[in-house]
This record gives structure tokens, sequence and C-alpha cells, in this order.
């Protein structure tokens, strides 16, 4: 069993907008790592970070990616910071990945002050800066498929299923 696509991007980059729509538009499940970590942990990804800090909840992702990617066969969403871990990276090797490339100001404007993302508290727009910097060549490492988010949901997650259809031809 493996993923049909795998989504991967920046937070802010609409990875769990687009994966319902990709997976509505393919008739197969969606299915979030960040839900699945937090469903297992029995608390929020934020609570976790102040709980019990960064490196324990990269442990719980690594895990749950590693689960999802081995028994989900739908549209996988991962989080933000999944690609961080090089193991990941290497798992995500056999799969069809697609990096939702989103821009500073669509970012910084759909997670607004969330404090959801624990790692975006305080300067947002400058971290977010920082992260998409430092992730970038991680994303691009990993993907079969780069996709612009700078438009509505709807299309990208069409470009999204066409760039599969495409994939599967050759």
């Amino acid at each position: 069993m493996s993923p049909v696509v795998v989504l991967v991007g920046a937070p802010g980059s609409g990875k769990s907008t687009v994966g319902r729509l990709v997976a509505e538009l393919l008739g197969t499940a969606f299915r979030d790592s960040d839900e699945d970590i937090e469903a297992a942990a029995g608390q929020t990804i934020a609570d976790l970070f102040v709980e019990y800090g960064e490196p324990h909840f990269r442990a719980l992702e690594k895990a749950a990616v590693k689960e999802a990617l081995a028994t989900h066969d739908g549209v996988l969403a991962l989080g933000g910071g999944a690609v961080l871990d090089s193991d990941t990276r290497i798992l995500l090797k056999e799969h069809r990945v697609a990096f939702l490339e989103v821009t500073l100001s669509d970012a910084a404007s759909r997670v607004g002050l969330n404090r959801d993302r624990p790692l975006l508290l305080g300067n947002v727009r400058g971290t977010l800066l920082k992260l998409m910097d430092e992730r970038r060549p991680l994303y691009e490492e990993v993907a079969v498929l780069t996709v612009r988010t700078d438009r509505e949901p709807e299309e990208i997650a069409a470009e999204i299923v066409e760039g599969l259809v495409e994939s599967q031809e050759q």
C-alpha cells in the first residue's frame, strides 16, 4: 500500500485544504500526519511543543509519517517540518511527492497569528522566511512535482491530479 500522492510544503502552503480537494477529485481518502500525531498523543501539536519540546514532537512525527506512508493509500499531507528528518526523506523518495510552493506573503496571510503553529509565534514573517529558506531544498529534494499555490485551491488540486496522470503515462 502506498499513498497516491504525498503533499509537502511550508506552513500556510495549503497542504490540508488542497489535499482534501485532491482526494475528492481522485475519489480516495485524505490523511494528515499532524492529525495522526494529535490523535495518538491526545494533545494538540502546540501543547506537545510546550510540554515536551520540539525533539519529542519530531520523534512522534517521524513515527507517524512512517506508519502513514506504509498504510495509507489515499492523499497524505505532511507537517511542514517532516522533511527535516533524513530517514523520512529517504522514505519519501519511494513515493510521488508534490511540493506546494507558497510565497512568503501568502503563507504569512494564511497562518496569521495562529497559536496552533508553535514555531511561528512571535515574528511570523521573519520566522516563516527562515523556515522556508531552510526547508525549500529539502522539499525540492523529495518532490517529483512542484506546484505554485498563488491561486485558488481547486486550480492547485487540478494541477496536482493532472501531474499525477502525466507521471503515470511516462
